[in-house]
């Protein structure tokens, strides 16, 4: 799962750059509307950065400590 959610950050990050340095913006085209409330707009890099981070946050969780005593492992 880590390398995954890398990944997604990284492929995000580098498809916003792109867009910054070939089109001069990043251009966001979702945009949800309902009744009087709008979510703000963002694009599929966004959603892969937000994706990643939340990859990692839960791997860093599921991940034994190294310092952590012996019981705790599981051993």
């Amino acid at each position: 799962m880590y390398c995954a959610g890398l990944a997604l950050i990284l492929g995000g990050a580098l498809g916003n750059l792109i867009d910054r340095l070939v089109l001069g913006k990043v251009t966001d085209f979702l945009l949800f509307h309902y009744a009087q409330w709008a979510y703000p707009a963002f694009n599929v890099a966004d959603s892969a950065i937000t994706i990643g981070a939340g990859l990692l946050i839960i791997d860093s969780f599921r991940r034994p400590r190294d310092n952590a005593p012996e019981a705790a492992k599981g051993a």
